[in-house]
């Protein structure tokens, strides 16, 4: 089976966040189309997990495309579209929008953001060892809120709905997977 070919290209729009791009495209069996894909830089999502106490470390804040607050874990991309490694930029990310150190950042998978319309992926690590400092959030940050809570609460909030994020709820899986040895 053959795969989607593209044969041109053109930048719609930049932000120091994204680039927006349309592809001219022509599929398996000849006809041709255009492709809008959202293309931003590998993210990095940290558990901040406490294992004495079975307790994660969350971040809120405003989600503005959703028009209000949300919980998930720690979770973001370098400045200004670069691309750091992923085990650095996990340790970026924690610090930055809990103020936690950790002795050991375990990468868990992988996660692909949007597949049908962003070429973003995405790295999971589990932080543990795990000692507080002050956050350094960035201005889009200032609103942020972080807190700590038990599993069972966590596992409340995603079947109440108070987590939705898709990546959190993904990377919980995969840390669930790791602890019951299904984990590559």
């Amino acid at each position: 089976m053959g795969t989607i070919r593209q044969t041109a290209t053109r930048e719609v729009y930049r932000n120091n966040w994204l680039t927006l791009r349309e592809d001219d495209i022509v599929r398996p069996d000849g006809s041709t189309g255009i492709h809008a894909v959202v293309d931003k830089p590998t993210y990095a999502l940290v558990i901040p997990h406490d294992t004495d106490q079975d307790r994660f470390h969350l971040v809120e804040q405003f989600r503005y495309p959703l028009g209000m607050r949300r919980w998930e874990f720690p979770q973001g991309t370098a400045p200004e579209q670069q691309h750091l490694d992923p085990v650095a930029l996990a340790h970026r990310e924690l610090r930055e929008e809990t103020g936690l150190r950790a002795d050991s950042m375990e990468r868990l998978g992988q996660l692909d953001l949007a597949p049908g319309m962003s070429s973003q992926r995405g790295w999971v690590f589990l932080a543990t060892g795990l000692s507080e400092g002050s956050h350094e959030r960035e201005p889009e940050e200032q609103d942020m809120h972080s807190a700590w809570f038990a599993r069972a609460e966590v596992e409340r909030m995603i079947r109440a709905g108070e987590i939705t994020d898709a990546q959190s709820i993904a990377a919980l899986a995969l840390l669930l997977l790791r602890e019951s040895g299904i984990h590559r």
